[in-house]
């Protein structure tokens, strides 16, 4: 196993932390965990090219734009509840 074969165990190790962040009711935990996400992607798209996995590739830029949109939301509801506070 070379290098970038091993890569795949770091990403997976960033997707289940983010998954555990993302799940959190702290929205400073959820915004880590979407970048997390975000950081996932990029390790499983460079795993994906060393290894051919083209549907991988795509699914991780399908699910980068999700976890986006997602951050984005998160930082929305946090603005609104800090408002909603002052």
């Amino acid at each position: 196993m070379n290098g970038l074969d091993a890569l795949q165990w770091p990403a997976m190790l960033v997707t289940v932390l983010a998954a555990w962040l993302v799940a959190s009711r702290s929205p400073r935990r959820r915004k880590l965990g979407f970048w997390g996400f975000l950081a996932s992607n990029v390790l499983w798209v460079v795993w994906g090219w060393h290894a051919g996995a083209t549907a991988l590739i795509v699914l991780q830029f399908a699910l980068a734009a999700l976890n986006l949109r997602g951050a984005y939301k998160n930082d929305a509801a946090a603005r609104t509840a800090r408002r909603a506070t002052t």
